[in-house]
C-alpha cells in the first residue's frame, strides 16, 4: 500500500527510454518535492528492465512512458501489476490519441499524464496517484470524453446492472475518493466500500478502478 502522510516516502521508479528526461525528471522532482515525501528508488529505460526494477525495489508509484525500445509502456504495465496488484502506474507521455487512451485504460494504469504538465502538478499528480486515486490529464480526459459520446449512441446504460448503493460508490471512486473517502460520505466502512466495488468490479467485467471509473463516464456524457 502507498505510504500515508508522516510515514514512509512515496517510493518512485522512473521510467523513460531517454537518459536526458529522466535526469531531468529527477532534477525537477528532486527540486518540487522537498518535504513532500517523494523519493525517486530506480530509473528504468526498457520493458524488461523496468520489470526487473520493480520486482527488486517495490515501488509505490511507476512513472511510465509508452514508448520503449523493446515493447511498450503497456507492456510494463501489464507485468509490473500482475507481479504487484498493489503498485500504482502513472503514464507520462508526450503522445495522445484514441487508440493509445483506450489501451492504457485497459492495462488498469491509474493515470495519463502529458510531458507538457509543470513540475507541481506532476509531484501532486505522484501523490494523489500514491494516496489511490485515478489521474487523468485535462487534455485527456476532453479526449476520453470525445470517445465515449462517439461510441456511446443511444446504447443501453452500461451501469444498470449495479444497485442504487453501487452506484453511489461507483460515482464517488470515479471521483478520485479513496474506499475511506468514499465510506465516510456514504456511512459506511471501508471494507464495505470493497466489497462493493468488488462486486461492481464482477458486474462491469472489470479489474480497475480506473476501468469502472471509463464506463461512469460514458454513463455521465
Amino acid at each position: 500500500m502507498a505510504p500515508t502522510p508522516g510515514s514512509m516516502a512515496i517510493r518512485l521508479l522512473v521510467v523513460d527510454d531517454s537518459t536526458l528526461v529522466r535526469h531531468g525528471l529527477r532534477a525537477v522532482l528532486a527540486a518540487e518535492s522537498r518535504g513532500s515525501g517523494i523519493e525517486i528508488v530506480g530509473e528504468a529505460a526498457t520493458v524488461a528492465s523496468a520489470v526487473e526494477a520493480a520486482a527488486h525495489l517495490r515501488p509505490d508509484v511507476v512513472l511510465l512512458d509508452i514508448r520503449l525500445p523493446d515493447g511498450t509502456g503497456f507492456d510494463a504495465c501489464r507485468r509490473i501489476l500482475s507481479q504487484q496488484p498493489d503498485t500504482r502506474v502513472l503514464f507520462l507521455t508526450s503522445v495522445v490519441d484514441d487508440a493509445l487512451l483506450d489501451e492504457a485504460i485497459r492495462t488498469g494504469a491509474h493515470g495519463y499524464l502529458l510531458k507538457e504538465i509543470d513540475s507541481h502538478g506532476l509531484v501532486q499528480a505522484i501523490r494523489d496517484v500514491a494516496a489511490g486515486k485515478s489521474i487523468l490529464d485535462p487534455e485527456v480526459t476532453a479526449r476520453v470524453m470525445e470517445m465515449v459520446r462517439a461510441s456511446s449512441g443511444n446504447g443501453p446504460d452500461p451501469l444498470a446492472v449495479l444497485s442504487p448503493q453501487e452506484q453511489k460508490v461507483l460515482a464517488l471512486i470515479a471521483a478520485g475518493r479513496t474506499n475511506k473517502e468514499a465510506g465516510s460520505a456514504l456511512n459506511l466502512s471501508e471494507k464495505t466500500v470493497k466489497n462493493y466495488l468488488s462486486s461492481v468490479f464482477e458486474k462491469l467485467h472489470v479489474s480497475r478502478r480506473a476501468q469502472a471509473a471509463t464506463l461512469f463516464a460514458q454513463r455521465k456524457a
